[in-house]
């Protein structure tokens, strides 16, 4: 690995011409003030396909990778085609798509901006519990209907922010966001991770609690465990039989951690109140129940980064390649050992 604090490594830009431009606007990988501070050459060469004649040119003298989303998985031939290359930066979250086996056998070190991914996340969440607390969708809808206010002392006792429960269902990056994001205000925070134990909640500042435990304890319950083959409906009919009427569900991890069809049973029938940036599929067929529930807010999977979130992650990956670049490692390695947990 380059060690001197002023390396410049040799960079390639490996994405669809459709994120390059999202990421980077329309003067291109170029425009990137972040990037060209630390990579040789400037602009860098933009990869959307690692096949051609001139990808293998470029793969020749690479040494780093910055990755977005489209980017094809560089595997064994690619790695063939790039002697140099040692390290990937990714722009996104998730590697797995573009992170091949043959990149672990030759010891790439990959980074991943997928806790710069998390701030936005996790931001939607907390303003989604705090709305749902006070119940703000469906008392809006209400009011264009009826125009007419409520009657300040007479709101039912339930509603309100002072003391509710907020279950965390997993530590994940996005998860320990949220937890810290809601410290300021007056809530009780539950957490069920199967891999943290009572002392490391405790550090973050949350009890521990087992699943069942956690649905039957909260008022509002938000998702984010990763879509992995152990947790593909997770959020199952009985758990969700658990939560207490009027409760609140907010989803921002994948559509397929919910049990969906007990879900949209349990929300038409008015028993539960749901929040969903995630459904299975994406986007939910004309004519599903869900489209006209009162108790349920859909949004288009928007919680990620978008619009000048974006250059969030480009810095980070930056930040990345100058620290590997000087000998430091990444900040934000993604480890071998950890993709089973990881989505």
């Amino acid at each position: 690995m380059p060690t001197r604090p002023d390396h410049r490594p040799r960079a390639a830009l490996a994405m669809s011409r459709e994120a390059a431009a999202a990421l980077f606007g329309p003067a291109g990988p170029g425009g990137s003030a972040a990037l060209a501070a630390v990579c040789d050459p400037v602009p860098l060469p933009l990869l959307d396909d690692l096949t051609t004649a001139r990808a293998r040119a470029v793969l020749a003298g690479t040494e780093v990778l910055v990755t977005g989303w489209g980017c094809p998985p560089v595997d064994g031939a690619v790695l063939a085609a790039a002697p140099r290359l040692r390290a990937i930066a990714h722009t996104a979250g998730s590697v797995r798509g573009h992170v091949t086996e043959a990149c672990w056998e030759r010891g790439v070190q990959v980074s991943s901006a997928a806790a710069a991914n998390a701030l936005p996340v996790a931001e939607y969440t907390v303003a989604m519990i705090l709305l749902a607390g006070k119940r703000v969708p469906e008392r809006s809808r209400a009011y264009r209907v009826t125009r007419e206010r409520d009657d300040p002392l007479g709101v039912d006792r339930s509603l309100g922010n002072y003391g509710r429960t907020v279950g965390i269902c997993s530590a994940s990056l996005i998860g320990r966001r949220v937890i810290d994001l809601l410290r300021p205000y007056d809530l009780r925070v539950l957490l069920y991770d199967p891999y943290v134990g009572d002392e490391e909640a405790a550090a973050l500042g949350v009890r521990a609690t087992g699943i069942r435990e956690l649905f039957a304890a909260s008022d509002v319950v938000s998702v984010h465990t990763p879509l992995l083959p152990a947790t593909r409906g997770l959020v199952s009919r009985e758990l969700l039989a658990a939560l207490r009427p009027g409760a609140t569900l907010i989803n921002t991890a994948r559509g397929g951690v919910v049990d969906q069809e007990a879900l949209t049973e349990a929300a038409v029938a008015g028993r539960l109140h749901a929040v969903l940036d995630v459904t299975e599929p994406e986007v939910l067929p004309p004519g599903h129940p869900l489209w006209e529930c009162d108790n349920v807010l859909l949004t288009p999977h928007l919680a990620g980064s978008q619009g000048n979130e974006l250059r969030r992650l480009v810095e980070l990956a930056a930040g990345e390649v100058a620290r590997w670049a000087a000998g430091a490692g990444f900040a934000h390695p993604v480890r071998r050992e950890r993709l089973a947990f990881l989505a």
